[in-house]
């Protein structure tokens, strides 16, 4: 089963990752000034990654596959890595699709 990830970084910000069982980092969150703001995107990311619709698929300048997930406000709630195909890309929204709803989430800033 999936994990959200909540760290801190060098800059003091907070930001999540929702990675895979097998530990492969799926979905990055924005920067977030306090904890607070990044276990809302959680939240968020909770809610809105089961719905296939909420996912936009995209490639980036140098033509790798990427998605972002949306919330209901058409606000990004989460950025994939590139992926090196659209079979790669497709599959990591399958696995943030399948772990995102029910992950649990490990604090990892040591606050």
């Amino acid at each position: 089963m999936g994990k959200y990830h909540v760290s801190k970084s060098k800059h003091d910000q907070y930001f999540w990752n929702l990675r895979a069982g097998n530990g492969e980092k799926i979905l990055q969150s924005e920067m977030y000034k306090e904890k607070q703001g990044a276990l809302a995107g959680i939240e968020s990311c909770k809610k809105s990654s089961a719905d296939a619709k909420n996912y936009e698929k995209l490639v980036s300048k140098k033509e790798e596959p990427y998605f972002v997930l949306r919330a209901g406000n058409n606000e990004v709630i989460g950025t994939s890595e590139m992926y090196s195909s659209v079979q790669a890309r497709d599959n990591g929204i399958e696995s943030c699709i399948k772990n995102g709803p029910g992950a649990d989430t490990k604090d990892d800033t040591g606050a």
